[in-house]
């Protein structure tokens, strides 16, 4: 209890982490005493701890870090530390006076060479920003030049503080062996080495003077659209950009590929533009609404929204275009019929059950604003009657995140997730734990009952784990593969805006394989009896319903989407509602089985997995599929489609009507 105590003070994911964090802070609290005691081979000790506890927190704990900067102990600052406490531990050794001011000298020299590193690292990336940056278009022809070395470019504050080891180790032998030569030898190896760092750097420098000018990249891009033609726009926009987000747009990769219209993808933050998902279709990257601007997109005829979202307005500005929201995901919550929706030309929803929740939002959507396209992504989702269960039922536990405010708090995590999970356990069945991306990002309770979770499902699953390491690397060898596919690279915005090329199609056959593979393994490397946390982007939250039986959730689109397999599937009723008044809140609980907060029905629920003939909801989850996802024919991505070729159509029309109008 005290180390899970220790542990949530301190917000280190475990017990290694929190080993290091103590050996770190033990070391750093000795190294004035031992300095004054005088103790050398003690102090020795306590420096060597203190260096590589700090190393390896970096890996393993690196929110710990980041707190630690906060309080002023930055990285540079417990470098600092370090080396006054050396200095310290000389003069109570009686060192001579002149090396102690050539120690005080070249520490000082060092750090003031690492300042200037860093003002030259900090210019050269201000000139390799540029307003746009593009993926599967050609910008060979801009001349971009390449980006400095790694290895004098990444991390580049860590690398040259770690100069001052050979100054160290120089003064701990001097003091070790009498021998002040090997102090000298090691500050003037200290200094050479940086002097010879920065050199390089100003060599990089001279090259990124040649950066092409934005109005210059800015031409280029359109001179790649203009040959392009681009008639459909994904545009995607979110105020607190990380991974977690882009989820809503790599959902829609698929879909926009399919079409008959050219489409085109606009992100409007440099973070995003990262996690994006592999693609063929042509992507843009512009942050500033005066670069958007200056885009040629006077061909598009439909911008889609997958979000909603303040920089929408720069975008639906362009009256030439027919503007849609599209979402990421239909849900029963608010944000799903939100009255902000009004400003799009029409809202794309799956069935009529998205059509009813925006006609219950009264005078705010028409009726004819609202076209039901279905929902193409499910494709990949297999049905109920062609799984084949395991030895034990497989519960897939994918609650909701916190939202915004305590208002439109939806996650079962707070009041009931790590108890449910306590009697998952109990009842023997294979728990796959899929928390939503942003799970804890505002709420610490529900950061505590996310960590709690983790942490019940690790220990009772330490058989797994061991199977789990022996395919790690092929999977990690396959991720890399898949990430050189999907156009990721190591560089920065420039570098990245040198190799976009025009995708020969050559690798898509080779992407699915590997992502085929990769599922395989991970799942055939997990024991029937194994317990899996998902957070990463594989696997697909898809093929976790391909792998449940059943669905414990939260009211969210995730239970709509595995409303189409047709497996049974559980919503959570943390406030204890009676069901009938919880079944008409929420669409999506006619077909669900309802828990408790307490978890007492659980057992009864396992029943319709354990015993298929014991399934009283089979029948209105039929009924719900149809009217939360659309009829199976046509299918979602011929009427989605459809829905494009039709409004691209009406869009051209009132241009058209617009330029030959007589003018008053």
């Amino acid at each position: 209890m005290m180390i899970r105590r220790l542990r949530a003070v301190l917000r280190v994911p475990g017990k290694t982490e929190l080993l290091l964090v103590v050996l770190f802070g033990t070391g750093f609290a000795a190294l004035p005493v031992l300095a004054l005691l005088p103790s050398l081979w003690g102090f020795t000790v306590a420096w060597a701890v203190t260096y590589l506890a700090d190393e390896v927190l970096h890996a393993k704990a690196p929110g710990f870090v980041r707190r630690l900067a906060t309080l002023q102990l930055s990285r540079t600052m417990r470098f600092a530390v370090r080396s006054v406490m050396l200095l310290a531990l000389a003069d109570r050794m009686d060192a001579p006076d002149a090396l102690l001011i050539v120690g005080l000298a070249v520490f000082s020299a060092h750090f003031l060479l690492v300042m200037l590193y860093s003002a030259v690292h900090h210019a050269i990336r201000r000139r390799r920003i540029l307003p746009v940056v593009v993926r599967n278009l050609d910008m060979s022809g801009i001349g971009i030049p390449e980006r400095p070395p790694a290895y004098l470019y990444r991390r580049f504050l860590r690398k040259l503080l770690h100069l001052d080891l050979p100054a160290h180790a120089g003064l701990l032998t001097a003091l070790a062996t009498g021998t002040w030569y090997w102090a000298y030898a090691g500050c003037a190896l200290t200094i050479g080495a940086t002097l010879v760092a920065l050199a390089a750097l100003l060599g990089q420098f001279r090259s990124v003077r040649r950066m092409p000018r934005k109005d210059a990249v800015i031409a280029e891009v359109n001179r790649q659209l203009v040959g392009y033609r681009p008639e459909v726009a994904l545009y995607f926009s979110f105020a607190a950009v990380s991974r977690d987000f882009m989820y809503q747009v790599n959902m829609w990769i698929e879909t926009l590929e399919r079409l008959d219209r050219r489409p085109v993808i606009v992100l409007r933050e440099r973070a995003s533009f990262r996690y994006l998902g592999r693609t063929r279709v042509p992507v843009i990257c512009v942050p500033k609404a005066d670069d958007l601007a200056e885009l040629e997109l006077s061909g598009v005829r439909v911008v889609l929204y997958p979000g909603n979202a303040g920089k929408n307005v720069h975008m639906l500005r362009v009256a030439e275009a027919k503007h849609v929201f599209i979402g990421h995901g239909d849900s029963d919550k608010l944000a799903s019929s939100n009255r902000v929706s009004k400003v799009y030309d029409e809202i794309w929803v799956a069935g009529k059950a998205g059509r009813d929740r925006y006609q219950r939002v009264r005078h705010a959507i028409s009726d004819e604003a609202i076209v039901e396209v279905g929902r193409p992504q499910l494709a990949p989702v297999r049905l109920h009657a062609d799984h084949v269960p395991g030895p034990a039922p497989v519960v897939l536990y994918a609650p909701t995140w916190e939202g915004w405010s305590d208002d439109d708090c939806h996650t079962s995590l707070i009041p009931m997730g790590v108890p449910l999970i306590e009697k998952l356990l109990a009842e023997r069945v294979r728990i796959i734990y899929k928390p939503h991306p942003l799970t804890g990002k505002r709420s610490p309770e529900a950061a505590t009952a996310d960590r709690t979770i983790r942490e019940l499902l690790r220990a009772d699953d330490e058989k797994a784990d061991r199977a789990a390491e022996r395919a790690r690397p092929r999977l990690q060898e396959i991720q890399a593969r898949l990430d050189e596919l999907s156009g990721r690279h190591e560089g920065d915005d420039a570098q990245q805006l040198r190799d976009a090329r025009v995708p020969d199609g050559a690798g898509a056959a080779e992407w699915q394989e590997l992502r085929d593979e990769w599922h395989r393994l991970f799942w055939e490397s997990r024991s029937a009896a194994g317990h899996q946390v998902i957070l990463g982007q594989l696997p697909t939250l898809y093929e976790c319903f391909n792998q449940a039986d059943l669905l414990v959730s939260d009211v969210s689109s995730v239970v709509a989407d595995f409303v189409a397999s047709l497996k049974p599937y559980v919503l959570t009723n943390a406030q204890d509602l009676p069901d009938e008044e919880f079944r008409a809140a929420y669409t999506t609980a006619g077909g669900a089985y309802l828990l408790d907060r307490d978890c007492t029905r659980l057992p009864e629920i396992l029943r319709s997995v354990r015993e298929p003939l014991h399934d009283p909801m089979a029948s209105q989850r039929r009924e719900l599929k149809e009217y939360v996802l659309g009829p199976d024919h046509p299918t979602s991505m011929e009427r989605f489609n459809t829905a494009v070729n039709d409004l691209a159509d009406k869009a051209l029309a009132e241009r058209a009507e617009d330029l030959v109008a007589p003018v008053a």
